[in-house]
């Protein structure tokens, strides 16, 4: 009966993303482009896919920029489409996935401006999703204050800056303590939200958001060994999710990477992620377990967990022909077959 209900809301859309979902490559399809000596040769093959004549006006000769932008370019027209489909609770769900983008732009906007960039090439290195409509204005910003005040004050960000307005200077270090502080508060906020959802979407997100604040909380540890960042800021934009949360008081005290692959071992779903045998590094361990949870996620019928899932899926599908091209363009093709693909 909750399906026949789904449906009436979202069942067009579910099945707008499963189709896209049948449309990401396939192992086979990966192998086709491997195979590929040209950059040319690999806009030949990918035309034969869902991508079809996404390059059909682009002059040779191509180059990977070329490829990852247009690549990237469908997957944004994609998603505008299904949020201009969407109504109450998914356009909200989908409003949330934005949130992310947005905070990565405004971060971009204010390194940028202080490292005196020109506005113009900051504002192209902007991702599309997290586009909004006072992005440009952040230049004027000198601090904290001013920037909420007169920019991020109407945006959906204003919330989580709530813990931000103390910080001083805006040099790199304050920086990206304030995205990682705006991150900590979008995660648990986009986690509480996908808790009000029916099932099994609440479940589903519920795994897929955990994930994520565990992977933020490995990555500041080892970003921050060697720094300055102390242990109590550390706690501070630590996310409340996950299965390391336990471990956060001694991830904060960190200082070599020994003593974090000790820690983060007591997680049997990570013991692996650190010196393995195999050619991955942490970043892909870290991808190749997304992309198998955002698999998974599409086992469940009557969910919009599945926007979340195909969005990253297809993130990770540009990643690797990106990753593919540049092995081509640069004649590495040894190194070419380390792409990461579970479909």
């Amino acid at each position: 009966m909750e399906g026949l209900f789904f449906n009436i809301e979202n069942g067009y859309i579910e099945a707008l993303v499963r189709g896209y979902r049948s449309g990401l490559l396939t192992s086979s399809q990966y192998i086709n482009l491997t195979q590929c000596d040209t950059l040319d040769d690999l806009k030949l093959q990918l035309s034969s896919t869902d991508y079809g004549n996404f390059m059909a006006n682009v002059p040779s000769p191509l180059s990977t920029s070329t490829i990852q932008r247009k690549a990237s370019d469908k997957l944004y027209d994609e998603f505008n489409y299904i949020r201009s489909q969407s109504t109450d609770l998914l356009a909200k769900f989908m409003d949330y996935i934005t949130y992310g983008y947005m905070i990565d732009n405004v971060a971009l906007m204010i390194t940028g401006t202080i490292h005196e960039r020109d506005r113009s090439e900051i504002l192209d290195r902007c991702h599309p999703l997290g586009w909004f409509d006072t992005l440009p204005t952040l230049s004027v910003a000198t601090d904290i204050e001013s920037l909420y005040q007169t920019v991020l004050i109407d945006t959906p960000l204003a919330p989580y800056f709530y813990d931000c307005l103390s910080a001083e200077d805006l040099d790199d270090l304050n920086i990206e303590i304030i995205r990682n502080k705006l991150y900590k508060a979008y995660l648990e906020d986009f986690h509480k939200f996908s808790q009000t959802l029916p099932s099994p979407a609440n479940e589903v997100m519920d795994r897929l958001l955990q994930f994520e604040g565990d992977k933020r909380a490995i990555n500041i540890t080892l970003n921050s060994i060697g720094t300055e960042l102390t242990p109590e800021v550390k706690l501070e934009i630590f996310p409340q999710l996950g299965s390391l949360i336990p471990f956060h008081l001694e991830l904060s005290r960190v200082e070599d990477s020994e003593t974090l692959k000790g820690i983060v071992s007591n997680v049997g779903t990570y013991k692996e992620f650190f010196g393995s045998d195999d050619d991955k590094n942490l970043e892909d361990h870290f991808y190749q377990h997304e992309m198998n949870l955002c698999r998974d996620a599409f086992t469940q019928q009557f969910t919009i967990s599945t926007i979340w899932s195909w969005v990253r899926s297809k993130e990770q599908e540009v990643r690797n022909i990106t990753w593919i091209a540049e092995c081509i363009a640069q004649n590495q093709k040894e190194r070419i077959n380390n792409y990461i693909s579970v479909y």
